[in-house]
């Protein structure tokens, strides 16, 4: 098994590579959705969690629906991110690292998981500051039969060039993901897209 991820930029592209990867196979048990909320487009009026994200105050729970993965969307937050709507494997393993540390120590809440699944460290790192900066990350732990396919889904032209946008960040002085950071407003994630390649 070999776990994959994309980066987009836009919501709905990602949702589509979930039905794509749901539609190739791949159980919703094995797929995550990570996408940052902090413009509020996902309101989940009915969720508790919704409420603790909003404050910064907790994180909800995140599991999979039965309609599809995308209907188990969650809310919560996590550390130098902020609000993030979520499903999946990925979400409940960073709910669960920020749940059970303290804020500052559970910044591996989202990069931990993903290393912990074989994602390099640097690449992690990459992944959690674009959702920082408005993207959404899907990742999945593939099957090695299905992974050449998946890949392609992952790696559609809708989907971040992660080398391209390392060297983006890196250009605006950025070194690593930082738990510590405040998370971007809705304005910085919009001049964020205008400048970016």
């Amino acid at each position: 098994m070999k776990t994959l991820t994309g980066l987009f930029d836009d919501y709905d592209d990602a949702a589509d590579a979930v039905g794509e990867l749901e539609a190739l196979g791949i159980p919703r048990s094995n797929i995550s959705i990570v996408a940052n909320n902090v413009t509020n487009w996902y309101k989940d009026d009915s969720s508790e969690a919704a409420e603790d994200a909003a404050s910064g105050a907790g994180i909800g729970a995140v599991v999979g629906g039965a309609g599809g993965l995308l209907t188990g969307l969650g809310v919560m937050a996590i550390p130098g991110v902020g609000p993030v709507v979520a499903a999946g494997w990925l979400a409940a393993t960073a709910a669960g690292a920020v749940a059970g540390a303290a804020v500052g120590g559970a910044a591996g809440g989202i990069i931990g998981a993903l290393t912990d699944a074989g994602v390099p460290e640097r690449d992690a790192n990459v992944y959690a500051e674009g959702v920082r900066r408005g993207g959404t990350l899907v990742t999945a732990k593939v099957e090695d039969d299905l992974v050449a396919d998946a890949e392609s889904i992952l790696e559609q032209s809708r989907a971040v060039d992660l080398a391209e946008r390392r060297t983006y960040y890196e250009a605006g002085g950025w070194t690593v993901f930082d738990p510590y950071a405040e998370s971007y407003r809705s304005e910085e994630i919009e001049r964020d897209r205008i400048n970016r390649p």
